[in-house]
């Protein structure tokens, strides 16, 4: 640790300086993530536990996924735009791994082109609302244990991650879980 000698019998004497440049700022959030962070916040407001960038099964990675007070298991896929909603081809296979399905969607949305039978939440980057809730399919008890460790392995490893960014970690792939 270097000290800075400006400071010199100051009691900031051992204040450290940094050992690097300060790095370039990070990059604005992308439109879906300030959507999941509006999503993220209501749901906690109701009991429910969130994690992003979950990967239910190979090949899947949903937006956000909710564990509810009662073990109630949501997926919410977030769109910011015509063109995301439409170049998402795996939506369909999200449902097996959830108890109710949603679309997350900004006020400006075309929400005429989301399909019927699915959730609806309107949100912005601090808060949501729930227009429409999706169908109830109970999962298997077997499958939902699965997916309950999953989230809580990717939450636990996402906490350390951020408590230690030194060890460089990532949260689990399906291939892992």
């Amino acid at each position: 640790m270097r000290l800075d000698p400006r400071f010199a019998g100051d009691h900031h004497a051992r204040m450290p300086l940094p050992l690097a440049p300060f790095a370039e700022p990070p990059a604005p959030p992308r439109p879906g993530r300030l959507l999941a962070r509006g999503v993220c916040r209501h749901l906690l407001a109701h009991d429910f536990a969130t994690v992003e960038e979950m990967v239910p099964a190979p090949g899947l990675r949903v937006d956000v996924m909710a564990l509810g007070p009662h073990g109630e298991l949501w997926i919410i896929e977030c769109k910011s735009s015509r063109a995301d909603f439409q170049t998402d081809r795996k939506w369909q296979g999200y449902l097996p791994f959830c108890d109710r399905f949603f679309w997350a969607v900004d006020e400006a949305f075309p929400r005429e082109i989301l399909p019927e039978g699915t959730g609806l939440i309107i949100a912005d980057p601090y808060d949501a609302a729930i227009l429409r809730m999706g169908p109830e399919t109970k999962l298997p008890p077997s499958r939902r244990r699965g997916l309950v460790q999953r989230f809580a392995r990717h939450a636990a490893l996402r906490l350390q991650a951020l408590r230690d960014p030194g060890l460089g970690l990532e949260p689990p792939s399906a291939a892992s879980a």
